[in-house]
């Protein structure tokens, strides 16, 4: 089994910042792509960010120059840095991730949900 871990949401006022940090553990042979999504109440899930296991990201329109994944992957773990943020940043912010395991699969898991509420 796998497991991804988030931590680092809250509450926090417009134009101020939060650091996302998602750990995985498990029956891991290799993380592949990891990323951050995001639903916002009474809207679909969102892409918000990926990154490869060689370091190419990928960003959403709506957080370019605002926010910067980035992943350890010593540590198996990846990070969301949001800066500036908008209230419209608000949502639940999940984790994402393509493992390779020792059984030679690749399987997709995601976190619990962190929440991040911007206020104005």
């Amino acid at each position: 089994q796998v497991q991804l871990v988030e931590s680092g949401g809250g509450l926090v006022q417009a134009g101020g910042s939060l650091r996302l940090s998602c750990a995985a553990s498990g029956s891991i042979f290799r993380l592949d792509t990891m990323g951050w999504y995001r639903q916002a109440p009474g809207k679909q899930r969102e892409l918000v960010a990926t990154i490869t296991s060689s370091g190419s990201t990928n960003y959403a329109d709506s957080v370019k120059g605002r926010f910067t994944i980035s992943r350890d992957n010593a540590k198996n773990t990846v990070y969301l840095q949001m800066n500036s943020l908008k209230p419209e940043d608000t949502a639940v912010y999940y984790c994402n991730a393509d493992v390779s395991r020792w059984n030679g699969g690749v399987y997709k898991y995601w976190g619990q949900g962190t929440q991040v509420t911007v206020s104005s």
